[in-house]
């Protein structure tokens, strides 16, 4: 059975995993925050933002974990269809849940089937991005392990959507998405430590793309879309904020409806300088 090393540059890519993930939790629960309070067109564009970025930092934190998994005795790998596939699917079952969230009229309900749709769709995404691997050996796993990270994933998700449901201060929203960051990275490492890998040295080349070809490029693009798409967010006044401009903007415009009923000619200059008898 080959080594397994989980952190092969160290504390660097379980930092910067965690912090994805943390980015793309907190700005999904901004969006949804602001898609509650929005109606119609504006409501599906929050929640498909939405989705998109708690989708991306999800994948984007497996795979930013994943550049510091090594196996001694064998070279890694990837399936590139698998792996696009696989952040599809990240934001497809996450779109689901939030629009559950989002259109619902049971809360109870919609956050239920929410948390259990999109807990499950990311645990399929972490295991459909393992199965992209591509090594000289067998990939086994420990049942009840992955048990428990599709568990953790499900209570994660559940408790991100109650967040966005409840939750609306901006700092409270900041303390959610570090927790869903550390129940998302838990999952993943809780599920990577349920894997086994029986090594069969070949000199065979490998199929698929090396991380750094095609999986660092593709994890820099996401996370910069994480980054602009927060800003966007930060910069985009709220719903209460719009209205509080258009309040102010009515108190100071002029009252169109007052009649200047001065005669022709009249000067106020002309009423002072008018001696009195």
């Amino acid at each position: 059975m080959g080594h397994l090393d989980h952190a092969t540059f160290g504390w660097l890519t379980p930092a910067l995993s965690y912090a994805m993930a943390c980015i793309g939790a907190a700005l999904g629960l901004r969006c949804t925050v602001r898609a509650l309070d929005a109606t119609g067109r504006s409501r599906r564009n929050w929640l498909i933002t939405a989705a998109s970025a708690i989708g991306t930092g999800i994948w984007t934190m497996h795979f930013v974990a994943m550049l510091g998994f090594g196996v001694t005795g064998t070279d890694i790998r990837y399936d590139v269809p698998l792996t696009l596939l696989s952040l599809v699917m990240a934001m497809a079952v996450v779109g689901v849940g939030v629009f559950a969230v989002g259109y619902g009229r049971d809360r109870v309900r919609s956050l239920l089937i929410g948390g259990l749709t999109t807990g499950v769709g990311v645990a399929s995404m972490h295991y459909l991005g393992m199965a992209a691997l591509r090594l000289h050996g067998q990939v086994r796993y420990d049942p009840l392990l992955v048990g428990l990270s599709v568990l953790i994933a499900v209570v994660a998700a559940t408790a991100a959507l109650w967040a966005a449901l409840n939750i609306h201060a901006p700092a409270a929203v900041a303390v959610a998405s570090l927790v869903m960051g550390a129940a998302v990275t838990s999952m993943h490492y809780t599920g990577m430590f349920a894997v086994r890998i029986e090594v069969a040295p070949s000199s065979a080349p490998l199929p698929g793309a090396m991380l750094m070809q095609f999986i660092f490029p593709l994890a820099v693009g996401l996370g910069s879309y994480l980054f602009i798409t927060s800003a966007f967010v930060a910069l985009t006044p709220t719903a209460g904020e719009r209205a509080a401009y258009a309040s102010a903007g009515r108190l100071t415009e002029p009252d169109e409806r007052a009649v200047d009923v001065a005669p022709t000619g009249f000067r106020a200059g002309e009423a002072a300088r008018t001696p009195t008898t």
